[in-house]
């Protein structure tokens, strides 16, 4: 019984999780992703375009919205699994599709300096299929002017 109830859940689990794959009608986009994360004979490399950002000065309230750029320099696609900000003034936007050998992707992130006057330093922590490592920090930072 045990076993009929987990088959059952994993099997609504990877059939019932968003779109399909355009190449395998039978594997949802989600599951598709998930796969790529775990498959270490299709993990690819990324090359950075921008890690490191600095926007100078803001006036408090002000929405900021910061951008890293990458490339795929590998011979697989490239999927970005998560994006996981440092606080909860931060919130970031990776590509929902994989990145294709030779492309370019962008991380977005909006930046809210509502109550953060000073020097912010944030990163986002990048969990992607590459070789070597999976996980990337990229930092930005900012300071906040105190409003007039």
């Amino acid at each position: 019984m045990y076993r009929i109830i987990t088959g059952s859940l994993l099997f609504a689990l990877l059939t019932g999780c968003g779109g399909r794959d355009a190449n395998n009608p039978g594997i949802s986009a989600g599951s598709a992703q998930f796969l790529a994360m775990r498959d270490t004979a299709r993990f690819t490399t990324i090359q950075w375009l921008d890690s490191s950002r600095d926007y100078g000065k803001i006036p408090e309230g002000q929405k900021l919205d910061v951008s890293f750029r990458f490339r795929n320099t590998g011979p697989t696609p490239l999927v970005i699994g998560q994006v996981h900000p440092s606080c909860g003034c931060t919130v970031a936007q990776a590509p929902r599709e994989p990145i294709a050998p030779g492309g370019e992707g962008q991380i977005k992130a909006s930046f809210n300096s509502d109550g953060r006057v000073g020097i912010n330093h944030k990163s986002l922590l990048v969990t992607t299929n590459t070789k070597g490592t999976q996980n990337y920090s990229l930092q930005f930072v900012v300071e906040v002017l105190k409003k007039s």
